[in-house]
């Protein structure tokens, strides 16, 4: 099921193997989304990772800054021509294609850190299809999919990120000319963070404000060549370099991009929405909206990339912890395993639950995000705004809670968690990112609390809502007594998010009411806004994860059903202990009440305890991909972590030359 080293593995890891009560592979095949997918992922990864090429003679973490990025250039073109070879025989269609790349995770074992190719499939592609018209996404996307060119996508700037209204590089119509002039008006207004923009891409697509005789007509896409196609090097009136080093990411090759009046033609503005003609006359896009397809097509994106990293934390983590043994809580009785301390299961396990909540609920968004991009095309954009809606308060806290998890599962590892070898710092950085990049956290939320109170407002006028909002029906309701069913908590959930967004629409209209802006009135409002979209996010991600494995049931056999229910089970009543709170406040729970529920937490802790490794296994992760000396499939922990730390460079001399010419003399008062 997963590649193993040719050693025996640890007499600990394996007891736990041999103790699981499921079918890991039936487990391993719900996950992947069939045997056909799993098949085939694994499949994938065996001949990609049969090429030693792609191995690192040196870890990433040994290199300068300028020889990671050059190593993981030539890293990416290997990978990227292995995949052309592999999708020639790939006869699937792009629907199981797509479907399958759920848990397509074999860039982590070529990069711990990301690849500089990355922003050109995961949006300069994407953004073709979504802005280009037919005769632009005819030429570009040839040249895009076969990798003529390099691409990247430039939105964020150096003064204003999330807010997109605030961004300052302008585009300028010429009619006389038919062309448009891009400039950056202000240091502020160079575009800062773009992947590959420093030295990797030589097109980009540019978001600036467009301009025609003096009128601004708002933030449009534009196609820019960035580099000569032959010697790479900068165009005129294009100022291109590197932000430097960061807390991960760092072979992505994060840029920064000014204009000197550079000059572009007509047809470079991406007019698949919005157009400008010959003579300057704008036509409008039918919807604002659509312009920034590509950013939600990303955030959908993100939530299934966060399921996986969490999935691989878990792994790493609960591996380590059945291999490692500490103190001696019974005298004269053998160190016992972490993994049976209670502590660590409460650390562990929820990750796991969650690591299923988000990949479930990425496959049910991105089902949603299809259904409203085959509407947008009839155009019809009615699911267009709950679509929005969802893809920012799921991104906010899908990736929150990734972070949170992922290091909570490297401190759950002690101080062998620190060490890159084990990767979790890696995974750290990848996790922590995303709670900035493609819209800040908090002012994600913000976007969803607006149509929130909207959507409030318009239930109270007797208007209809959206399909997960159907809970404000629940408004008049009595309090129902308190049930610790994982159905009642999801109701108790519903019923906290309603009364935080009534309660937000309540204040609002009483702080209008007293004379204050509305604009001051929501920045007042905003702590308790950011409350109510969390709240409605964990009702929703609640609801979906246990309607989906529910919808599983036929076709689980007894022992798995069991187990996946305990998880959602888990899931739900750990958020009822960490939102107590509010379920006091607004629901008829009592303190004997959550008494209840600790206990019951803790029971199904001890029904998953045998199970643990069991479904870390089903996430089914190379031993390459992983890339852990803590949590490889055989165990062997501490061997691993000696052979990694022998590969230190400072480990290939007995006596460092500092000791010359620094330390001894130092020593002996000769410095």
């Amino acid at each position: 099921m997963t590649s193993k080293h040719e050693t025996t593995v640890n007499i600990d890891l394996q007891k736990e193997r041999d103790r699981c009560t499921f079918n890991v592979v039936e487990l391993t095949h719900i996950l992947d989304g069939g045997a056909n997918s799993t098949a085939e992922r694994k499949k994938l990864e065996d001949f990609v990772l049969s090429h030693k090429e792609l191995r690192d003679e040196v870890p990433e973490e040994y290199l300068s800054h300028k020889e990671r990025y050059e190593s993981a250039i030539r890293k990416s073109a290997l990978l990227y021509k292995l995949m052309q070879i592999y999708d020639a025989t790939d006869n699937r269609t792009e629907l199981e294609k797509s479907r399958a790349n759920y848990r397509n995770m074999i860039g982590h074992a070529v990069f711990k850190d990301n690849s500089p190719f990355s922003l050109h499939h995961a949006m300069f592609i994407p953004a073709i299809i979504g802005q280009g018209d037919k005769d632009q996404q005819k030429y570009w996307l040839k040249r895009a999919k076969k990798m003529e060119i390099m691409g990247t996508y430039a939105q964020t700037e150096l003064g204003h990120g999330t807010f997109i209204r605030g961004l300052e590089t302008t585009a300028t119509y010429e009619p006389e000319t038919e062309q448009f002039v891009l400039h950056s008006p202000t240091l502020t207004a160079y575009k800062w963070w773009p992947g590959g923009l420093a030295h990797t891409a030589n097109y980009c697509v540019v978001m600036a404000n467009l301009y025609i005789k003096g009128k601004n007509y708002g933030i449009q896409p534009f196609m820019v060549q960035l580099r000569d196609e032959e010697t790479h090097m900068p165009l005129p009136g294009i100022k291109l370099g590197e932000i430097g080093a960061k807390l991960g990411f760092n072979n992505v090759n994060n840029g920064f991009l000014g204009f000197e009046n550079h000059r572009i033609p007509r047809d470079r503005m991406l007019m698949k929405n919005a157009k400008v003609l010959k003579d300057g006359t704008f036509v409008a896009s039918p919807n604002s909206k659509l312009a920034y397809g590509t950013m939600i097509f990303v955030r959908v994106v993100i939530v299934n990339g966060m399921a996986n990293l969490l999935a691989k934390a878990a792994t790493i983590a609960v591996r380590y912890s059945a291999v490692r043994r500490q103190s001696q809580p019974k005298p004269n009785e053998p160190e016992p395993q972490i993994l049976d301390y209670l502590t660590q299961q409460h650390k562990l396990f929820i990750i796991v639950a969650t690591s299923h909540a988000m990949s479930i609920a990425a496959k049910w968004l991105w089902d949603k995000y299809s259904t409203v991009v085959a509407d947008l095309e009839t155009g019809k954009m009615d699911l267009l705004p709950e679509l929005h809606s969802l893809a920012c308060c799921l991104k906010a806290v899908s990736t929150s809670d990734a972070a949170a998890g992922v290091e909570r599962c490297r401190l759950a590892c002690g101080g062998h968690g620190y060490m890159h070898s084990s990767n979790l710092p890696f995974t750290y950085g990848l996790a922590t990112a995303a709670c900035t990049y493609e819209g800040e956290n908090t002012v994600l939320m913000l976007q969803t609390a607006r149509s929130l109170v909207k959507a409030w407002q318009q239930h109270m006028r007797g208007e209809p809502v959206a399909e997960t909002l159907s809970y404000f029906s629940k408004r008049k309701a009595p309090l129902e007594r308190w049930d610790k069913s994982a159905d009642k908590i999801i109701n108790a959930f519903q019923i906290v998010a309603l009364n935080k967004i009534s309660g937000c629409v309540t204040r609002l209209e009483k702080c209008i009411k007293s004379g204050v802006t509305y604009e001051d009135a929501w920045n007042q409002t905003s702590i308790e806004l950011v409350a109510a979209s969390e709240a409605h996010c964990r009702a929703v991600l609640m609801s979906i994860y246990k309607n989906e494995v529910d919808k599983l049931n036929p076709t689980l056999s007894e022992p798995l059903k069991r187990v996946l229910h305990n998880l959602v089970e888990l899931y739900v009543v750990y958020w009822a202990l960490e939102k107590t709170g509010d379920l006091l406040r607004y629901t008829s729970i009592s303190e004997r009440d959550i008494d209840d529920l600790q206990h019951l937490y803790e029971e199904l802790l001890l029904k998953l305890r045998p199970n643990a490794v069991g479904l870390v296994d089903a996430f089914d992760f190379r031993d390459e991909i992983l890339n852990s000396t803590l949590g490889a499939y055989d165990g062997h922990v501490y061997e691993r972590l000696m052979a990694e730390a022998l590969k230190s460079p400072l480990n290939a001399e007995p006596v460092n030359r500092t000791f010359h010419t620094h330390l001894k003399p130092f020593m002996q008062g000769k410095l």
